[in-house]
């Protein structure tokens, strides 16, 4: 017999889901459908960059920039776009943004000049750093706190995940036809996202308060990164002891030094550095990090192998990493669940664990792998991996920070992913560049190539072990003012 309890809660639950309008509903799959492309975006052009490298003459330095300069770009101006939105208006900010990532979209697909290409991708970062937290924050404006917005948040993140996991297939099928068409292909998608959200994204006025916005240290944190990871890439080539090399590094710190000394001097900072202390949150960037560094540089290089050394279609690689997608997609509904049975820190180690033991397997694949035994397994685990940690990693980011610092703690483990992602990509591809000259599959032997990337595949494994040691290691006691 159904208890009077029970009969209240599914009558609660039918009374939320009536609530929502048809403009509600429209509302929600505008921002869902930008983080989508977001995602779509990052895993369709890294199913195309052998077909770009062949075409453009690009080496694997070259390539990892159209990459890194997508994530750079996000991640410099995370922190940032949130605030303008809230200053500037949410609504104008995000169509203003869109606009720009559909026009840089446009752009990209029809260069030809590998710089400009690399400029195209660095705008389109900048654009999504405006989208994903105006989307957010327009849906935790419109949506009632409680059960109506926790679904919405649940609607949106799982959009996030499809989009990467479709982008795979997607970027598959366009690159049959062109890589061009990995650029072209979000342009319609975005320019009807635009007039859609012009109609049913309600008007909202500017903050009458002035919170502050640190523009310079948003720019100091964009030109150090950069700096860094451009030192980083060209390292190999020009010498790792070389003046062009030391003076690259030397700038590039000086210029992460100004960032740290704006940030403890304005008013209101980007980042609070006294927040590392608090908490999870030191140890959950640093997880963020090897989590999603590890995978990213795993992926390109992945993407490489298979398709300039062994000859697989772009599509035919898509497929193979599918189940990875797949698993990270279907999890996110439930992720909440799982935090709240089993706690996120376990989950956290637990997914690390199956991220690294995915990679170590990956190191025995020689130049004729079969894929059910050789490289199914580590595509599952990845899978497993970051359904289970990804989401932890998350929510443990902003657990035990009071309310007025929520926002900052969220904000910074979505720079840390992002940005060192970017950081950790680019250390790959100095030791793959540096590993011996860069050679095309049809003059280099299979087993060279292999023996080029496998250095690539231990830091990989390395990264992600050292972020299951950092999420293992005791957390530090909070002292009692």
């Amino acid at each position: 017999m159904t208890s009077p309890s029970t009969l209240a809660r599914s009558a609660e639950q039918l009374h939320a889901a009536v609530r929502w309008t048809r403009a509600q509903w429209l509302l929600l799959m505008v921002v869902c459908t930008v983080l989508a492309l977001d995602g779509l975006d990052v895993s369709m052009v890294g199913v195309a960059l052998p077909s770009i490298g062949h075409e453009l003459h690009l080496g694997t330095d070259s390539l990892q920039w159209i990459v890194s300069a997508y994530v750079l770009g996000y991640g410099s101006l995370l922190l940032l776009g949130g605030r303008l939105a809230d200053l500037l208006g949410r609504r104008r900010i995000f169509l203003i943004a869109l606009t720009v990532f559909a026009a840089a979209s446009l752009l990209g697909g029809l260069v030809d000049d590998p710089t400009l290409l690399i400029a195209t991708r660095f705008v389109k970062g900048l654009a999504a750093a405006f989208t994903a937290p105006t989307g957010f924050s327009i849906i935790t404006t419109n949506f009632a706190e409680g059960r109506e917005r926790n679904k919405a948040l649940s609607i949106f993140t799982t959009f996030g995940a499809s989009g990467f996991s479709l982008g795979l297939v997607v970027g598959g099928l366009m690159t049959s036809l062109s890589w061009r068409w990995t650029f072209l292909v979000s342009v319609p998608i975005a320019v009807a996202v635009v007039l859609l959200g012009l109609r049913f994204i309600p008007r909202d006025k500017p903050s009458a308060h002035n919170s502050g916005h640190d523009i310079w240290g948003a720019v100091t944190l964009a030109l150090g990164m950069l700096g860094l990871v451009y030192t980083l890439v060209s390292a190999p080539e020009k010498g790792w002891g070389s003046v062009a090399t030391i003076a690259g590094f030397a700038i590039s710190a000086a210029v992460l030094a100004t960032f740290a000394v704006i940030e403890n001097r304005v008013k209101h900072p980007l980042i609070r550095f006294g927040i590392l202390r608090e908490g999870w949150v030191a140890r959950a960037n640093l997880s963020a990090i090897g989590l999603f560094g590890s995978y990213l540089s795993f992926q390109f290089i992945l993407t490489m192998f298979l398709q300039s050394v062994l000859g697989w279609s772009p599509l035919g690689m898509a497929l193979a990493l599918l189940p990875t997608g797949l698993l990270v997609a279907s999890s996110a509904p439930f992720a909440d669940r799982f935090i709240d049975k089993f706690g996120a820190p376990k989950l956290i180690l637990t997914g690390l664990t199956a991220l690294g033991l995915g990679y170590v397997l990956f190191l025995r694949v020689g130049t004729s792998p079969n894929y059910v035994l050789d490289i199914l397994p580590s595509v599952i685990l990845l899978g497993i991996g970051f359904a289970l940690a990804f989401p932890s990693i998350n929510v443990q980011a902003t657990a035990g920070i009071r309310d007025s610092e929520q926002g900052l703690a969220a904000g910074l483990i979505q720079t840390s992913t992002q940005v060192g992602a970017a950081l950790v990509l680019a250390v790959t591809t100095a030791i793959v560049s540096g590993s011996h000259a860069d050679g095309s599959a049809g003059t280099v032997s299979a087993a060279a190539m292999l023996d080029q990337y496998r250095p690539g595949l231990v830091l990989s494994a390395a990264v992600a072990i050292a972020a299951l040691l950092v999420a293992a290691s005791p957390a530090r006691r909070r002292r009692t003012p």
